[in-house]
C-alpha cells in the first residue's frame, strides 16, 4: 500500500514543481504587466487613443488565439508526445519541421491579409467608433503596425508547444516578460522623444512578439531542436494535428466571436457608456492575473502530463493529476474571486487611478471587475478540463460546450447590458463560463 502512495505522489510532486516554475514565469509577466498597464492608464486613460489601442491590439491577439496558441494546447502537445513515446527522433523533428511550415504559409497569408482588410475589420468590431470623427482610421493605422504580430507569437506558441511536449516549461513562462519589457520601453521612448504614444506603443508589441520568437527559437536550438524546410509537407504527423486542429479552430472561432460580441456591444458608447471597451480590458487584466499565474500555470503543466498517461492508457493515474490539479486551483482562484469582488472599486482606485484615469473610469471599471470575476474560478477550472480532453485527442466535446456558450453569452449580452450597461456584459461571460466548466465537467464525467 505504502509503494502505491509514493508512486501517486512523484507524478504530483513534478506536477507542483513544474507549476512553479511556469507560475513564476507568468507572475513575473503579470507583474511586468501591471506595470505596463498602469503606466499606459496614466497616459491614456479610457479616453479616444486609449479605445482606439486596445481594439487594435485585440484583432491581432484574436486570430493569434485561434490559429496559435489554440494549435499548441489542443493538438501539438498531444501528438509530438505520442511521437516522443512511440517514433525515433529522426521522425519527430521532421514533424515539428512540417508543422512549422504549415505555420509559416498560413499564417503568413492570413497577415498579410489582414494588413489589407484593417479598415473593414475594425468597422466590424467596434462599429460605434464611427461616430467619433477619426477614430476610425487610427484604429485601422495601428491594427496594420500591430499585424505583423499574429505570426510572431503563433510560431511562438507553436514553439513553445514543441517545448512543453519535452517537459521544458523555463522560456515559454518567461518569454511573454519580454512583451511586457518591450511596451514599458515603448512609453519611455515615446515620452523622450515626444513621439505618439499610440503609434509607439504598437511598433513596441512587434519588437516584443520578435523577443519572444527568438526566445524559444533558442530554448529549442539547446535541446538539439532545429529548423529546416522539411521533405514533404504532406506528413503524417502534421495530417494527425490538422485533424485534431480543425475542431478546435472552429473552438477558438467561437471563443473569439464571444470576444468580438462583448466589443460590438461595449463600443455602443449610446446604451453601455462611455469607456466600456477600456473599462473591458482594464478588468480582464486584473482577472488575468489569478488565472495565469494558477490557471495557466496548472493547465499548461497538466497537458504534457495527462498525454503521457493517455499515451500509457494508465487512466487512475489520468484520473488522479486531473482532480490534483483542479483540487489545488479551486483553493486558490475561490477565496481570491471573492476578495476581488468585496475590494474592486478600491483594486482598480488604488492601482489605475492617476492622470488621465480619472474617478469616472474608476466606477465603471470597478463595476466591469466585481461582475467578470465571479466567473474567474469557472474560467480556471474549464482549462484543466479542456487540456483533459485534448489529451485523450477528443477536441470536439469542448467545442460542442463553447458552441452552446456562445448562444447563452449572446442572449445575455443583449438581455442584460440595456438595465446594467457595461456591467450586464462582465455578468454575462461570467455566466457563459459557468456554463461551459458545468457542460466540460458533465462530459468529463461520461467519459472517464
Amino acid at each position: 500500500m505504502s509503494t502505491d502512495k509514493s508512486k501517486v505522489a512523484h507524478p504530483h510532486k513534478t506536477l507542483l514543481k513544474s507549476s512553479g516554475i511556469v507560475a513564476s514565469g507568468v507572475l513575473s509577466s503579470r507583474i511586468l504587466g501591471f506595470i505596463r498597464d498602469v503606466v499606459i492608464a496614466r497616459f491614456m486613460g479610457t479616453g479616444f487613443w486609449a479605445e482606439a489601442f486596445f481594439v487594435a491590439q485585440r484583432i491581432p491577439n484574436l486570430l493569434r488565439d485561434l490559429v496559435g496558441e489554440g494549435a499548441a494546447n489542443a493538438a501539438i502537445v498531444p501528438v509530438l508526445s505520442e511521437y516522443a513515446h512511440k517514433k525515433s527522433k529522426a521522425e519527430w523533428q521532421e514533424c515539428i519541421n512540417a508543422v512549422m511550415a504549415w505555420g509559416v504559409i498560413i499564417l503568413g497569408v492570413i497577415t498579410v491579409l489582414g494588413m489589407i482588410a484593417a479598415p473593414w475589420i475594425v468597422r466590424l468590431m467596434a462599429p460605434g467608433f464611427a461616430s467619433q470623427p477619426g477614430q476610425m482610421p487610427l484604429t485601422a493605422d495601428l491594427t496594420r503596425i500591430m499585424f505583423p504580430y499574429l505570426i510572431l507569437i503563433a510560431l511562438t506558441a507553436f514553439q513553445a508547444g514543441i517545448l512543453y511536449s519535452l517537459n521544458a516549461f523555463f522560456a515559454p513562462a518567461f518569454g511573454p516578460c519580454l512583451l511586457n519589457v518591450a511596451m514599458i520601453a515603448g512609453v519611455w521612448v515615446a515620452a523622450c522623444f515626444s513621439w505618439s504614444l499610440a503609434y509607439t506603443l504598437s511598433w513596441a508589441v512587434v519588437v516584443g512578439g520578435v523577443w519572444q520568437l527568438l526566445a524559444q527559437w533558442m530554448a529549442l536550438r539547446r535541446r538539439g531542436v532545429h529548423w529546416a524546410w522539411p521533405k514533404h509537407l504532406n506528413h503524417e504527423g502534421a495530417r494527425k494535428i490538422g485533424k485534431l486542429l480543425l475542431p478546435r479552430l472552429w473552438g477558438s472561432t467561437v471563443y473569439q466571436i464571444n470576444v468580438f460580441v462583448d466589443t460590438f456591444c461595449a463600443s455602443l458608447a449610446v446604451i453601455v457608456g462611455a469607456g466600456g471597451i477600456a473599462a473591458i480590458y482594464y478588468a480582464n487584466r486584473m482577472i488575468q492575473f489569478p488565472l495565469g499565474v494558477f490557471g495557466y500555470a496548472l493547465s499548461s503543466v497538466a497537458l504534457p502530463s495527462l498525454s503521457k498517461r493517455a499515451q500509457e492508457g494508465d487512466m487512475v493515474q489520468f484520473k488522479s493529476t486531473l482532480f490534483f490539479a483542479l483540487r489545488n486551483l479551486m483553493l486558490v482562484l475561490i477565496p481570491t474571486a471573492a476578495l476581488m469582488a468585496i475590494f474592486a472599486k478600491l483594486i482598480i482606485h488604488v492601482i489605475f487611478e492617476r492622470g488621465a484615469f480619472n474617478a469616472d473610469s474608476t466606477a465603471v471599471t470597478s463595476q466591469v471587475l466585481f461582475y467578470a470575476v465571479l466567473g474567474l474560478p469557472f474560467f480556471g477550472a474549464s482549462r484543466i478540463l479542456a487540456s483533459a480532453f485534448y489529451a485523450l485527442h477528443d477536441t470536439k466535446t469542448p467545442v460542442k460546450a463553447a458552441t452552446i456558450c456562445l448562444f447563452v453569452n449572446i442572449a445575455l449580452n443583449v438581455l442584460l447590458m440595456f438595465p446594467m450597461k457595461v456591467g450586464g456584459i462582465a455578468l454575462a461571460s461570467s455566466i457563459a463560463g459557468a456554463v461551459n466548466c458545468l457542460l466540460l465537467w458533465y462530459g468529463l464525467s461520461k467519459k472517464l
